[in-house]
């Protein structure tokens, strides 16, 4: 694993996102790697056709990225004062070409990124995007499974 020098935590600011995070920081550490996290905005609900089964549906997936990038962001600034250096991203668009799109710009070894998602709600909105994203990955790729009984 010495040729590990770049690592990216894709984060759709999820709670189980945490978790790949975690990941990524201790391989950084461990391998004194570059860390980078990509969060990837991307508005579901802005797809024409979509036949939403419930009207606040819109309302509770913003509340749910809220709490999540706050508790992402607590993450990275701790580590940040701690002495690892993070670099962000923000990019706006489809996840699966905005991600690889990083990847290639930045010369990525390492993807990480949560395999399990959250519950109903994101496997609705996020279903095949981990799927797409292992099928066309031009690097290797961790996949983080959520373990309900494991803490983060």
């Amino acid at each position: 694993m010495d040729d590990i020098k770049r690592i990216l935590v894709v984060s759709r600011s999820t709670k189980n996102c945490k978790k790949a995070l975690h990941y990524g920081i201790a391989l950084a550490k461990q391998y004194n790697s570059k860390l980078s996290v990509l969060h990837v905005i991307h508005d579901p609900f802005s797809v024409d056709g979509w036949n939403l089964p419930v009207p606040s549906l819109k309302q509770e997936y913003g509340n749910l990225v809220k709490k999540a990038r706050e508790e992402i962001d607590r993450i990275i600034k701790s580590e940040q004062a701690d002495g690892l250096e993070i670099t962000e991203w923000i990019r706006e668009g489809k996840p699966v070409e905005e991600v690889i799109e990083a990847v290639k710009d930045k010369k990525i070894d390492l993807v990480i990124i949560s395999a399990h998602e959250e519950g109903r709600l994101e496997h609705y909105l996020f279903g095949r995007t981990v799927e797409e994203l292992t099928r066309k990955m031009p690097c290797s790729i961790l996949l983080v499974k959520y373990n309900p009984w494991h803490k983060v």
